[in-house]
């Protein structure tokens, strides 16, 4: 006899019912405003009854094929491919330096701003490690450190007459990217936050289903 709706964990249900509306969405049974439409109710409703009713009348289920491709697409880019180069050091005085993209996290990162800005952006970067440790010196500085949701980052560094946030959240699974941050931010900032909200990826994940769909047919 099955779960009854009701006691089965609602996250689970909510990713299922997300699940099939993206499947179903890159398929093109329903509109782009109706996939949007249904994808803010599910994420907001508390009701289990109300996040399956979004579903009920899309036949489509998500396959292997779907899970395959979103596990690609939400879960940590890890390399076992080590540079022999295990660390990097990033300096900026008077100046402005970026590191984005899909580039190759070592397991030490330090930084120096002084009077410039830094930039990491970990949204596309493969891991090569685990546990990640950032070296921050920021001195009449800016930094900022941006983050995809499946990694946690702690944040351990002090400041002086400075502004520190760290808005990105830490409770992605054990086997998740584990970033430390620890220095001092002295007369400047540091700021940590989410480049891509977990809406806007669903969205980017969608369309690009959607795009590959419409090329095979």
């Amino acid at each position: 006899m099955p779960v009854i709706l009701e006691d089965r964990p609602i996250e689970q249900v909510r990713e299922e019912t997300i699940d099939q509306l993206i499947h179903n969405y890159s398929h093109g049974v329903i509109s782009s405003e109706a996939f949007e439409r249904r994808l803010d109710q599910a994420m907001n409703s508390d009701s289990h009854q109300e996040i399956v009713d979004l579903v009920a009348d899309l036949s489509l289920k998500a396959d292997s094929n779907y899970t395959d491709k979103k596990e690609h697409q939400f879960t940590p880019s890890y390399s076992t491919n080590n540079n022999d180069d295990d660390a990097l050091n990033l300096k900026s005085i008077l100046g402005n330096i970026e590191r984005s993209g899909q580039w190759y996290v070592p397991k030490n990162i330090t930084i120096n701003s002084i009077l410039g800005e830094t930039t990491l952006d970990f949204t596309d970067a493969v891991f090569q490690h685990q546990n990640i440790t950032i070296k921050l010196n920021c001195i009449l500085g800016s930094s900022k450190i941006y983050v995809p949701e499946n990694v946690n980052v702690v944040c351990k560094t002090y400041g002086i007459i400075s502004s520190i946030e760290n808005k990105a959240p830490s409770m992605a699974n054990r086997q998740a990217p584990v970033i430390t941050i620890e220095g001092k931010v002295v007369l400047g900032s540091l700021n940590v936050a989410i480049k891509r909200t977990i809406k806007e990826k669903f969205i980017a994940f969608a369309n690009n289903l959607k795009s590959a769909f419409d090329i095979e047919k």
